[in-house]
């Protein structure tokens, strides 16, 4: 089922998640969901936040051609969907500043600083705990996603010539979507 993505001003985007206790059917029926909204946005990832929940729990599909060749062939034992309960990371390698955006920003992407390679240790659906290690655009996907459930928005990350770029577009969303900044 397709969910509502909740816009910048909406106060639970700020909300930071919940542990899940045990990922149950309704949370895989939720992570189902999202990835299914995800994909309905033409989005790369979502998180619990984005559809009105503040579990932590958070999914990621990453197209084949988005990395570089050296980068996709390291990510490639990574399986897409990724759907991560709980997930944290436990380092960060390397800095790269890219673009980025948010379905929750609809017309609005910077250029955000990112770690170029994460480890992030997370439980899967089946309940089992994982750790993975990623690079390039996954690692920035899984940076992105881990921010809004600690209440962090990309804009956050923004530096201040970014953010006075698309100042007036925000105030806007913001005004549109409840007034939290």
């Amino acid at each position: 089922m397709v969910l509502k993505v909740f816009r910048y001003g909406e106060k639970v985007l700020r909300e930071k998640a919940a542990p899940v206790a045990a990922v149950t059917d309704a949370l895989r029926a939720l992570a189902d969901d999202m990835v299914e909204t995800m994909h309905d946005s033409s989005g790369v990832g979502l998180a619990a936040q984005q559809v009105g929940r503040t579990e932590r729990l958070c999914v990621i599909d990453m197209p084949p051609d988005c990395d570089d060749d050296e980068d996709r062939a390291f990510n490639a034992p990574i399986a897409m969907p990724l759907k991560m309960f709980n997930p944290e990371i436990v380092s960060r390698d390397g800095a790269v500043c890219d673009k980025e955006g948010c379905l929750s920003f609809p017309g609005v992407g910077g250029e955000i600083v990112r770690a170029a390679q994460v480890v992030c240790r997370y439980v899967d659906e089946r309940g089992a705990e994982q750790t993975i290690t990623a690079r390039g655009y996954l690692a920035r996907a899984i940076q992105h996603e881990v921010d809004h459930l600690d209440g962090v928005l990309y804009v956050d990350r923004m530096s201040a010539i970014e953010r006075l770029r698309y100042a007036a577009k925000l105030k806007q969303l913001a005004k549109a979507n409840g007034g939290v900044r």
